[in-house]
């Protein structure tokens, strides 16, 4: 595609000389002079390839008899001018292959651009002036409020917003905003399943410590017993639960790292797709702006154009409507790319968290299981009840020296005691009866 750009600083017209106005002269008309608002133009010439369609993708506003300039709208995707990249919202559009636009409506220069067939030929050549904007001066304070506004309703069913007056754009209807909703339902599920492993966990090793101190208490019984039957039988006893601890710890060592891994998933991944979210909501909610701002400004040309009524913006070159346009514009790109990185993030951390809960799940149940299978069979090798035990000669014989008594051995004593002092009592009586 051809394109040819001659960039220079550009008059947008003539300066308006009073004494020169001859309201009788054709094809003069009664604009202001433009008021750019600060802002500069260039211009240049752009030729573009019609598609099957005859159409070459942008529509157009202004235009005699309220606007001294004609402006492109809006570009429209996958279509020759889109492609190209040169026009953008806010252009305005000065000839159509050589033939001035200049005093022309905006029907008259569609007319242009639709009488050029591609079976012929199908390029048009469109001189413009490109609107240099920054989008800073675009976002005022009513911007501001009107992304507020969206965020409120954005919350509210359809039938409070419209009781409270409140229009609901369709973008707000947005299937990724029930995907946050999802996101965060999946996020408790792993949570709880964090919660519940570890107390598991948890559980299983103050098991294994109890398998661990029978298999002490065995393992000592059975050195210490006499007996070789005995002692064997308590030894593989003890050996059996020691063994069941070493099973708890090796499956504790094979679950932790699910927590590990689960908490990645919970931790990271979850709050940064939330956070990605709630960017695109915001770029959605500034685009929902512009949207609304545009449609207000064009209802209010068409309400001053119906009382026909003359509206200072339009006559002076439609600067403020153009630069909304522009702002417009690039927030939509930004939307659209937004929106396009969020649903591939969140396609992935579905396909995450399927492939993810599958093999956590599969890791813990066969982690389990093993730990329970090797615990069976450890115990059901080691039947070794009903132990045979002399107790005459084993370690269990009593020591009869300490047994434990009930008092009577005190009352005993204590009889024993008060005899001698009876005996001496008696002496002194003999003693002082003598006496």
């Amino acid at each position: 595609m051809d394109e040819y750009i001659h960039e220079y600083e550009y008059s947008l017209v003539p300066k308006f000389d009073p004494d020169e106005y001859d309201p009788e002269e054709d094809g003069y008309f009664e604009f202001l002079p433009e008021d750019t608002m600060g802002m500069t133009v260039t211009s240049g010439i752009v030729t573009l390839q019609k598609d099957s369609q005859n159409l070459i993708g942008i529509s157009i506003g202004g235009g005699a008899p309220f606007c001294p300039c004609l402006y492109v709208v809006q570009i429209f995707d996958n279509t020759p001018a889109a492609k190209d990249g040169t026009l953008a919202s806010g252009d305005e559009i000065v000839a159509v292959n050589g033939q001035t636009a200049k005093g022309r409506t905006k029907v008259e220069v569609a007319k242009m651009i639709q009488s050029i067939k591609v079976s012929k030929q199908g390029e048009v050549s469109i001189s413009y002036n490109k609107l240099h904007a920054d989008p800073k001066q675009g976002k005022s304070l009513d911007i501001v409020l009107k992304k507020v506004k969206h965020r409120v309703v954005e919350n509210m069913s359809s039938n409070t917003a419209d009781a409270l007056g409140l229009s609901r754009a369709i973008l707000c209807n947005d299937g990724l905003v029930k995907k946050l909703d999802e996101l965060e339902k999946v996020a408790d599920t792993y949570k709880g399943l964090i919660d519940h492993t570890k107390k598991l966990l948890k559980a299983t090793f103050e098991l294994s410590q109890s398998h661990k101190a029978f298999g002490e208490v065995f393992s000592s019984i059975g050195v210490r017993e006499p007996q070789p039957a005995a002692s064997e039988a308590f030894t593989k006893f003890g050996e059996a639960h020691r063994n069941m601890e070493r099973f708890a710890i090796k499956m504790l060592r094979t679950v932790k790292p699910m927590i590990s891994d689960l908490n990645t998933y919970l931790n990271k991944a979850v709050p940064d797709t939330r956070l990605t979210i709630k960017k695109y909501l915001d770029v959605k909610f500034e685009y929902l702006a512009y949207c609304l701002k545009v449609k207000e400004m064009d209802d209010e040309e068409y309400s001053y154009a119906a009382l026909q009524e003359p509206l200072y913006r339009v006559e002076t070159g439609n600067y403020e409507y153009r630069l909304v346009l522009r702002c417009r514009q690039d927030a939509r790109v930004r939307f659209a790319k937004m929106r396009s990185d969020v649903l591939v993030k969140i396609e992935l951390l579905d396909q995450k968290h399927v492939q993810d809960i599958v093999f956590q799940l599969q890791r813990f149940v066969s982690a389990m299981a093993k730990y329970h299978n090797d615990c069976h069979t450890v115990m059901k090798e080691a039947v070794v009840f009903p132990i045979e035990v002399d107790l005459s000669r084993g370690t269990f014989t009593y020591d009869t020296s300490n047994q434990f008594n009930d008092g009577e051995d005190e009352e005993e004593e204590e009889e024993v005691e008060e005899a001698p002092d009876r005996v001496n009592e008696g002496q002194m009586g003999d003693l002082i009866s003598t006496d």
